[in-house]
């Protein structure tokens, strides 16, 4: 029986850009509506500020990521091109170059050898991929899933101090929306520290005390150049 173990760099791909998505939806958001409400705009200008930048946000995210990611893709779609047209041209040259791969990874010569062969006769372009350019099915760049990824994680964070600031009554909006932010956040780098299997309380201080540094300077910048009466 085959035995299966989850490993938390299987999910880095998607762990990355949810998380990222989600820390700018919830940080960018409420810093803007607070800084929009300390200036002493209504509750329809701060709403219609919120949905613009969480629009505004996803859209961005989903196109940085986009790039990002299909540039990563173009680097190893030109890198397995060429690996192809050298297991074309010489093929005992690549065998030797990914025996060697095994020898200095610890194995005999012999075995190494072996061990090249028996791989490449199963998918030589395969074994060097992953052996050689250390590109395999798990990591894989995938442009559109890391774009909806991160626009769906953006916007659902960014939701939330939306909601805040449409429930809250006007005299406690801005607290209310900076403590609903900040336990997302806390929540957020919680949850995210548990799936990678990192420290929980590092992470969920690290994101929590730089979401209340972008909050607090917005509401200072909304205080010092507002303009509503």
């Amino acid at each position: 029986m085959r035995h299966f173990e989850r490993h938390g760099t299987g999910r880095i791909n998607w762990l990355r850009a949810s998380v990222l998505g989600a820390n700018d939806g919830i940080v960018s958001t409420a810093s803007l509506v607070i800084g929009v409400a300390a200036a002493g705009a209504g509750r329809g200008a701060v709403l219609t500020a919120g949905l613009a930048g969480l629009v505004a946000g996803a859209m961005s995210m989903a196109a940085g990521e986009y790039v990002s990611v299909s540039s990563q893709a173009d680097a190893e779609r030109a890198d397995l091109a060429r690996e192809r047209a050298e297991l074309d041209e010489d093929p005992e040259a690549e065998h030797r170059e990914l025996a060697a791969i095994y020898v200095e990874r610890g194995l005999d010569a012999r075995l190494a050898a072996e061990v090249a062969r028996q791989l490449a006769a199963k998918d030589a372009l395969a074994a060097h991929a992953r052996d050689e350019l250390g590109i395999s099915g798990a990591f894989r760049a995938r442009p559109v899933q890391a774009a909806l990824a991160s626009a769906a994680a953006f916007a659902a964070g960014a939701a939330l101090p939306l909601v805040a600031a449409v429930l809250a009554p006007a005299s406690v909006a801005m607290p209310a929306i900076a403590g609903l932010s900040l336990a997302s956040l806390a929540i957020l780098g919680a949850v995210a520290a548990s799936v990678g299997r990192s420290g929980i309380a590092k992470g969920t201080i690290r994101v929590t005390f730089w979401g209340a540094i972008a909050m607090a300077i917005t509401a200072l910048i909304g205080r010092l150049f507002g303009v509503a009466a």
